[in-house]
């Protein structure tokens, strides 16, 4: 069994997964900035991406933690050399994945206005949330399919095939938006954020049939779904269970970080929209060494190799480093032409200017708490991870977030409490690791 954890080992897993993991957020990205530009009241547009894509995100990373479950046990097998013995089971996760996303569908959309009146939006970015949510919720199975599908071929060790994948989707995503929200003349009309909504949708469409080919094509894993279910299929309810539990918190700190500035006006949650998107953007980046992270660390667990764990954990500290202040720095570089490519309205690029800097001090810390959080995802100590976010959001981020907004802090204070609440994240996850693996390489 090869346990190596040599930086082109490493490289190989993390790159195409950088890739295949910035063009998620990319198709985020891409409806933010071409929404911000649009003619017609884009500051309320932009504001209804910010508002929606929060909801669609919570939605995506409750029920998309399928790809670390399926990642986390597949990745064993593969270290113990048992991979026949797993082969049924992804069907089946997938199976029961999209089945509950289209109960979500069914739930939601009919009460899409009620929804986004808890997040402060009204008047015409109420009504723009609306219409685009509408447009937009249709790909949700689609999205779950392929993140599914990403997480077997992760625990195959090949972030090659989900990295061809995702820039296949976001490159789709980026030619039909400029199409259908601005329209070709005489020929297709100017949908604006209709628009945007149709291109994410068809995106996430052609995701998923590339999913089903390249997984039925490349590998021996069905997709239709046989019975009795495996025996795993237990534990891989009961890793989502606490991935549920763990994503719930999680996107209460994105929910009262979005209401709060959606109440500061309309200015501010456009402002937070560029910034949250840029971090989002960042965290997506990170994902890549965090999932090679994930990966290996699932294999190493199968092998036994304890002190190869405490090896890449080592190793992956000092690339976490090196990434966030790489990211840091670029973004100071370019830190004024940034904002300007999301908005014209001086108000919110005032708001933009005034904020980023913070976005780009806590990415040192992001990377560390992501790499780690996806190489405790690896070992299937999901458990574990919920209590650390339901820590860091219930007795760190909240309380931080309603004194600063006492106090007036507005914005600023929305992401000093994003700072805290991402420290809280990481610094109990390196302590845990170490503790558990340290006296286990000693005795290698």
């Amino acid at each position: 069994m090869n346990t190596s954890i040599s930086l082109k080992r490493i490289n190989k897993l993390a790159i195409p997964a950088l890739i295949a993991g910035i063009s998620e957020p990319i198709l985020s990205i891409t409806d933010t900035a071409i929404v911000g530009n649009i003619d017609i009241n884009a500051t309320e547009a932009l504001a209804a991406v910010g508002i929606v894509g929060t909801f669609i995100s919570m939605l995506i990373w409750v029920l998309g933690q399928t790809r670390s479950a399926i990642s986390s046990i597949v990745s064993q097998y593969v270290g113990a050399n048992k991979i026949e013995a797993i082969k049924n089971l992804p069907a089946q996760a997938i199976f029961i994945i999209t089945s509950l996303s289209i109960l979500i569908i069914i739930g939601t959309y009919p009460f899409a206005s009620n929804i986004f009146k808890l997040y402060n939006a009204s008047n015409l970015i109420l009504d723009y949330s609306v219409d685009y949510y509408k447009i937009r919720v249709f790909g949700f199975p689609f999205t779950l399919f392929t993140i599914a599908v990403f997480g077997v071929f992760r625990g195959l060790q090949n972030t090659y095939y989900p990295m061809i994948i995702a820039l296949i989707g976001a490159l789709t995503n980026v030619v039909l938006d400029f199409v259908l929200v601005f329209g070709i003349e005489n020929y297709i009309p100017a949908m604006h954020i209709k628009g945007a909504a149709y291109a994410s949708l068809v995106a996430q469409c052609l995701m998923a049939l590339l999913s089903a080919y390249y997984l039925l094509k490349k590998t021996d894993i069905p997709l239709m779904p046989s019975f009795p279910f495996h025996k795993d299929i237990r534990k891989f309810i009961f890793m989502i269970l606490n991935l549920f539990v763990r994503t719930l918190a999680l996107n209460v700190t994105l929910y009262f970080a979005t209401r709060f500035a959606t109440g500061y006006g309309a200015a501010h949650i456009a402002a937070y929209t560029i910034c949250i998107n840029l971090w989002f953007f960042a965290a997506f980046f990170v994902d890549g060494y965090a999932s090679a992270g994930n990966i290996l660390s699932g294999k190493l667990l199968g092998a036994k190799a304890n002190h190869v764990l405490i090896k890449l954990s080592n190793t992956l500290i000092t690339y976490g480093i090196f990434i966030g202040i790489g990211l840091a720095i670029v973004g100071a570089v370019f830190y004024y032409p940034i904002g300007r490519v999301f908005s014209k309205d001086p108000e919110v690029l005032s708001l933009f200017y005034s904020s980023f800097w913070m976005i780009l001090a806590m990415q040192p810390f992001c990377a560390l708490a992501f790499i780690f959080d996806g190489m405790f995802k690896g070992l299937g100590e999901m458990k574990f991870l919920r209590n650390v976010l339901l820590f860091a959001t219930g007795a760190v981020f909240v309380p931080i977030l309603f004194f600063l907004d006492y106090l007036g802090y507005q914005l600023h204070g929305i992401f000093i409490a994003l700072t805290f609440w991402i420290l809280a994240r990481g610094v109990p996850l390196i302590v845990k690791f170490r503790k558990m693996f340290m006296p286990l390489s000693e005795n290698k």
